[in-house]
C-alpha cells in the first residue's frame, strides 16, 4: 500500500489491511456504552465516504449487528475492533487506533458524555455533546 496515496490501516494480526483514500478531518470520541464495551474505552472514530475504503486484506473482516440501526465490523481472527456503519449512511467510521502511524491527525471533540464510564475525566478542553456527535460539518 505505500506506493498508494492514502492514509492506510488494519488489524492487530494483519488480516484486514485498508487505505483510507480521502484525508478525515479528525477524530471524534465517542463515550456511549456500546462503543466502550466493543473498544474497551472510548471510541475514538475519524469518518471518510465508505466508497473511498480500499480493502487489500479482508478475509478475517467479520459484520456484528450491534443495534437496529448500524453494524460493527471487527478482525474474526485476532479481534481488533475496527468499524462502525450505520444502514444507509455512505460514511464509515473507523476507528483511529487501527490507522497506520503517523496519522497527522488531531480530535475534534466528544459525543455521548452523558454516558462517559466514572472512572475517567474529559479535561482536554475540546468540545463535548450529551448524545451523538460527528466529524463531519
Amino acid at each position: 500500500m505505500s506506493d498508494r496515496k492514502g492514509l492506510p490501516g488494519g488489524c492487530l494480526c494483519g488480516g484486514v489491511r485498508f487505505l483510507m483514500t480521502e484525508r478525515p478531518m479528525g477524530v471524534v470520541n465517542c463515550h456511549c456504552g456500546q462503543c466502550r464495551r466493543f473498544h474497551g474505552h472510548v471510541g475514538a472514530y475519524v469518518t471518510v465516504p465508505h466508497d473511498t475504503v480500499v480493502f487489500d486484506a479482508d478475509a478475517t473482516l467479520s459484520w456484528y449487528r450491534s443495534s437496529d440501526f448500524a453494524r460493527r465490523g471487527f478482525c474474526g481472527r485476532c479481534g481488533s475492533s475496527l468499524f462502525w456503519k450505520e444502514d444507509g449512511n455512505p460514511h464509515l467510521e473507523i476507528a483511529a487506533g487501527s490507522l497506520d502511524q503517523p496519522t497527522g491527525l488531531a480530535t475534534l471533540r466528544h459525543g455521548y458524555v452523558a454516558d462517559k464510564a466514572d472512572y475517567y475525566d474529559i479535561a482536554d478542553g475540546l468540545e463535548q455533546f450529551d448524545g451523538s456527535v460527528s466529524e463531519l460539518p
